[in-house]
């Protein structure tokens, strides 16, 4: 569990062509990579993804929230509570 309390690390992710900055800690940096490997993705296309329904939000939250929470909801999808 040391990895769950690391401070975000802040990380260049191109979208649509630009570079964006994102800060997220580094046990959703490696869970991201893992899905990305897993939906053979580059981890930028996974994120441009993401970043794409979240924009579709009437008010959307900021990135790095829309990737934990995307993550959060993959996991109990895939693991659902008995």
């Amino acid at each position: 569990m040391a990895a769950a309390r690391n401070g975000p690390i802040k990380r260049s992710v191109m979208i649509a062509g630009h570079a964006t900055s994102i800060s997220l800690e580094p046990i959703f940096w490696d869970a991201l990579r893992t899905a990305a490997e897993t939906e053979r993705l580059p981890l930028s296309a996974l994120v441009a993804r993401i970043d794409a329904e979240r924009i579709l939000d009437p008010e959307p939250a900021n990135l790095a929230s829309a990737l934990r929470v995307w993550l959060f909801e993959k996991a109990r999808d895939e693991h659902p509570p008995r």
